[in-house]
């Protein structure tokens, strides 16, 4: 009724029609598009996409102008620049962010979820049922935050015990990590021989393959030392006879319905304990929301309460209750809206988990320049290299290759504010099979 009542008014009102349209919660690109090319009603903008990504229009302008402005052609096309297709995104009950959209360069919808590449306020950005995965202007944060603490504690932990030996990592597993950059930052290491990468969505991959190869493209999925299977990261490892140095969980948030919500239990980490080398084993998993000062809705307001929240804590815990140690770090995340969390657990004397979060940035800052080194064929970002779209050559080593983890970068990812911390002192959730726990 709603659009036959825009229709109607297109022919005699086409201003009133418009607004009406514009106001609506749920506009779709399809109608908006249709309009557009018919040059009688003159839309203030065009994207040749048909997919309803786009929540809302900005109009308020347009509907408060009076007749006088109407008939100036100067205020009318000034107007009409501040209307624009809009991205926007639900962080948090009653919270949202919201920018400029200024293409869609791909849409689809494949096995498991609904894929969107599109260009915003953040350059190039992944979007999966309707999340932001990752975008240009800071992936390398979180990409490099996920890979970089655990291989370097691995190989510390790893000279430690063996005397000095060659100080590994040489086994990693990652589970998810479709757009290939957790891969790209996990071969950036120079002791890795072995590399094996398992995510469900064939389609998630092709899609960043050709749409974001800075993420890392043919030039990681081909890597010789990368084994990349279409496949169940839960089965995978529940099945497999492999140890690895290093886990890696790259996945979707922990959302009712999602698939990754298996992969967040007290019994899949129980496997992956196993399933990790026993001197210098190290899990670590993207944790969702952990702002440093938490969101109204980051906690349980009583014991028992099973609303929506963030897991940032249940993870720890639940990690907890596997390893000895469970130490969460943090990172800002501006195209997330909020600050991201992560969790590292490992096995050792109570020392070590101290001596993670006191690790001297000259120590950090010595390993990347030994075993840093760039992964040929991976195309600079333009946000870094300034429009140049070079491919690295593979000969560049060290701290120029890392974007943000250095020495004094650890010092703060680990540092968590006090509120923070008091309040995941205070949630005492664990994630189960029978009892899990969910994310907004």
């Amino acid at each position: 009724s709603f659009i036959g009542e825009v229709r109607n008014n297109l022919n005699f009102h086409p201003r009133f029609a418009l607004m009406k349209l514009f106001q609506h919660r749920s506009l779709t690109l399809s109608f908006i598009t249709t309009l557009d090319r018919n040059p009688r009603y003159n839309l203030p903008f065009h994207h040749p996409s048909t997919r309803p990504v786009i929540l809302s229009t900005s109009t308020s302008k347009m509907a408060s102008s009076d007749a006088k402005a109407d008939n100036d052609q100067s205020v009318i096309l000034k107007e009409r620049a501040k209307s624009a297709f809009r991205y926007t995104e639900d962080i948090a009950p009653g919270c949202r962010i919201d920018m400029t959209l200024h293409a869609i360069l791909h849409s689809s919808v494949s096995d498991f979820q609904e894929v969107q590449v599109i260009e915003s306020y953040f350059g190039r950005t992944l979007v999966t049922d309707g999340k932001t995965q990752s975008a240009e202007h800071d992936e390398f944060v979180y990409h490099e935050s996920l890979v970089h603490p655990p291989l370097f504690w691995s190989a510390i932990l790893s000279g430690r015990n063996n005397d000095g030996g060659d100080g590994g990592p040489k086994r990693v597993f990652i589970g998810g990590g479709g757009e290939l950059a957790t891969a790209r930052e996990v071969l950036r290491h120079n002791t890795v021989e072995r590399l094996v990468m398992v995510d469900i969505d064939p389609a998630v991959i092709e899609v960043c393959k050709k749409y974001l190869p800075e993420w890392g493209g043919d030039a990681v999925a081909n890597h010789p030392k990368m084994e990349l299977i279409i496949g169940d990261a839960h089965k995978y490892l529940m099945e497999t006879d492999e140890n690895f140095d290093v886990i890696i969980m790259d996945i979707s948030d922990p959302i009712e319905a999602g698939p990754g919500i298996a992969l967040y239990t007290q019994e899949f980490y129980n496997r992956a304990a196993d399933v990790l080398s026993k001197e210098n084993g190290i899990f670590v998993t993207q944790a969702g929301s952990a702002n440093y000062v938490p969101a109204p809705h980051s906690f349980p307001k009583e014991e028992g309460d099973n609303s929506e929240s963030t897991c940032f804590s249940p993870i720890m815990n639940t990690l907890a209750t596997v390893f000895d140690h469970a130490v969460p770090y943090s990172v800002p995340m501006p195209s997330f809206g909020e600050d991201w969390g992560f969790v590292m657990a490992f096995n050792g004397p109570d020392v070590d988990a101290a001596g993670l979060i006191d690790l001297s940035p000259a120590t950090i800052d010595a390993l990347v320049e030994e075993r840093i080194e760039t992964v040929s064929g991976v195309p600079e970002h333009r946000f870094r290299s300034i429009g140049i779209n070079r491919a690295t050559t593979g000969r560049e080593r060290g701290g120029d290759v890392l974007k943000h983890y250095d020495g004094k970068a650890h010092r703060g990812m680990f540092t968590l504010s006090k509120m923070l911390r008091g309040g995941m002192k205070s949630d005492k959730r664990i994630m189960t099979e029978e009892n899990p726990i969910f994310m907004f």
